[in-house]
């Protein structure tokens, strides 16, 4: 009984801070996705506000260039 008990404690230690290394490594990985999931949104909205400024200054192009026009635009 008493060598179970020693065994258990013997073997319990290094089980368990194997299992807490696991996690932690987990928990770096994830943190490192969110990271790269937040700067991809970031670089999506850049991409969405240059290309509606460019339609912007496209249409105003347009608008100034044929203004008979105009009211087909609105």
């Amino acid at each position: 009984m008493t060598g179970t008990i020693a065994a258990i404690l013997i073997f319990g230690i290094p089980i368990t801070a194997i299992i807490t290394s696991h996690l932690q490594k987990q928990s770096t990985i994830r943190a490192n996705i969110v990271k790269d999931q937040l700067e991809l949104e970031k670089l999506k909205h850049q991409n969405y506000v240059i290309e509606t400024e460019k339609m912007r200054l496209e249409l105003e192009k347009t608008m100034l260039n044929n203004p008979k026009d105009e009211n087909k635009f609105m």
